[in-house]
């Protein structure tokens, strides 16, 4: 009896594994399926979107206009980069995106100060708004900058209608340092952003030390809160400054005259001038600065821990 049991188990239990998969084995199915395989959707659509385009524009750079018959030549890169405007442009980004992540730094860190240390009624809404304006658009900043203080902006009208005077005194928006004043409007979140992080991890067991010691505000923020705060402003400086230096909409939309920058050049050359080769040439070199930019801010947030 006992023999025949054991028989009919072994039976059952090789009818089993003769029979068709159950619905576990999926899995296995699905783990049989190559690594490399998952990667191709997003690999292709990468360099369909955006890599085969890239290759295109640096293929066009190195093509000059005479060449009617194609090949390569260094003609374009070698009369852009000796044109007196190719040289204005780069120095005005450069001034523009360092005096716009200076001002920024600055104005930042004193905004995360009060928001994160100074209790005031609505800091947590602030705080909130913070991030939705992350989510704005750069012209939009821009747009509202010239109702106040355009030719016929609110400030303007204000003085006009006082003084009785033709137009009013307010003028800069077209000038470096309005496009300056816009990209500090725009781009001082974004350091705040991870600043307020950095501040909501400070232990306030060192704030309350310092000041039983006798430290003031300014030793405590000198000596205790600025050196937890320097990964977190080298990292949102960097951030801003490479977003400086690609900055576009601020400089068409204030329509300040004979600020050139990079990416206004590539517009000139390409929509105005049709100079395809010359734009292109300009658009490869602010890719290099940007990616070369971009790299130092992955490498200040590595060390950050951002």
């Amino acid at each position: 009896m006992a023999s025949t049991a054991a028989s009919s188990t072994d039976a059952a239990s090789g009818g089993r594994a003769a029979g068709p998969p159950g619905p576990g084995t999926a899995p296995t199915r699905l783990r049989r399926t190559p690594t490399w395989a998952w990667a191709l959707p997003p690999v292709l659509v990468l360099a369909l979107g955006f890599l085969y385009p890239l290759a295109l524009v640096v293929r066009q750079s190195f093509t000059p206009e005479s060449l009617d018959e194609g090949g390569a030549s260094l003609a374009p890169y070698t009369e852009v980069l000796a044109s007196t405007a190719f040289r204005e442009a780069l120095t005005t980004t450069v001034r523009l995106a360092v005096g716009a992540t200076v001002g920024c730094l600055v104005l930042g860190f004193a905004l995360a100060l009060v928001i994160a240390f100074v209790p005031f009624p609505g800091g947590k809404a602030v705080a909130r708004f913070i991030d939705v304006f992350l989510s704005f658009p750069s012209f939009l900043i821009t747009l509202a900058l010239l109702f106040l203080y355009g030719s016929v902006g609110m400030a303007n009208g204000a003085w006009t209608g006082v003084t009785g005077a033709a137009e009013g005194p307010f003028h800069f928006l077209t000038t470096p340092w309005g496009v300056l004043l816009a990209e500090i409007t725009y781009f001082t979140p974004f350091v705040m952003r991870p600043l307020l992080a950095a501040f909501s991890q400070l232990d306030t067991a060192q704030l309350e030390v310092a000041s039983s010691l006798g430290a003031g505000p300014l030793r405590t923020v000198r000596q205790v809160i600025l050196p937890e705060a320097l990964p977190a402003l080298a990292s949102g400086g960097s951030l801003v400054l490479v977003l400086c230096l690609n900055e576009f909409g601020i400089v068409l939309f204030t329509g300040a005259k004979g600020v050139t920058t990079l990416p206004m050049l590539v517009y000139s050359k390409a929509i105005l001038e049709s100079d395809y080769p010359a734009a292109c040439v300009v658009a490869v070199v602010n890719i290099v600065l940007s990616v070369g930019l971009y790299g130092l801010y992955r490498v200040v947030s590595r060390r950050a821990g951002a």
